[in-house]
């Protein structure tokens, strides 16, 4: 019983730092979430792949909030969004599919390496330049392939890849970062639906499972983060988030090395 005390806490942190620091909560809960996992005893070989469906079942859920307020404010550019979902769908649940067939170990040190991206992104506060116009349809539906697969192999909403695409194509920040919360719904579905699909001829899942997503950890994260991102959101206007934002970038390598650890 003391887990499901536990969930609701790593949900609330990660709404908590979502909202103080633009990062999807994918990044903070899926350490925690293989942290608990282990804890708990659930099979090695299926840990990695449970925190990775979930943590996209909570974005799913969560992601809708977020989305309605962008909308709210005209920061959606929905023609973006209408050209990119077909590629984002498609790679989505590609991604799902193809992490199915991974061993666990390698979907550790893929997830390490992206922690050290964003820890990278955020020490640097690095941000592309705007050079170019949107690509036509060919070139969006790749964009969003690339973006879909990538966001459903590491469980993420994806806004860590399509912020920066859609800033160096020339977007404003301000519609980028709304466009990009409209594209991470679609992500979110998708890769759910696939790692439920490829969970549910698995054997050995704990009895809390449907298929890769664990509902007991579904449900106290996805509560409890969209609780506490509004009190992110308003904290990131007072306190000084590029020193927040460096030390949060020590915390991801920390995190990335664990898990590389965790590997020998």
């Amino acid at each position: 019983m003391l887990f499901y005390f536990l969930y609701p806490l790593a949900g609330a942190l990660a709404g908590l730092l979502g909202g103080l620091l633009g990062v999807g909560g994918g990044v903070v809960v899926i350490p925690i979430m293989v942290f608990l996992f282990t804890t708990q005893g659930f099979p090695h070989e299926h840990i990695m792949h449970t925190a990775l469906g979930t943590s996209l079942a909570t974005i799913m859920l969560t992601s809708l909030s977020s989305l309605r307020a962008h909308h709210r404010c005209n920061a959606v550019h929905w023609g973006v969004v209408r050209r990119i979902i077909p590629g984002i769908l498609l790679g989505a649940l590609s991604g799902s599919w193809l992490a199915a067939g991974l061993s666990p170990t390698v979907l550790r040190a893929i997830f390490a390496c992206f922690l050290c991206y964003v820890a990278a992104q955020m020490f640097l506060n690095s941000k592309p330049k705007s050079t170019r116009r949107l690509p036509k349809a060919a070139g969006m539906f790749g964009a969003g392939g690339f973006i879909g697969l990538v966001s459903s192999l590491v469980g993420i909403g994806g806004g860590t890849l399509s912020v920066p695409f859609l800033t160096w194509c020339n977007l404003p920040v301000h519609q980028a970062i709304g466009t990009s919360a409209a594209i991470g719904f679609p992500i979110a579905v998708a890769g759910t639906l696939g790692y439920i699909a490829t969970g549910l001829s698995v054997s050995g899942l704990p009895a809390q499972n449907f298929g890769f997503i664990n509902l007991p950890a579904l449900a106290g994260i996805a509560l409890f983060s969209m609780l506490t991102a509004p009190t992110g959101a308003r904290l990131a206007h007072r306190l000084a988030i590029p020193i927040i934002k460096r030390v949060f970038a020590v915390f991801l390598v920390l995190a990335a090395a664990r898990m590389i650890w965790s590997l020998f």
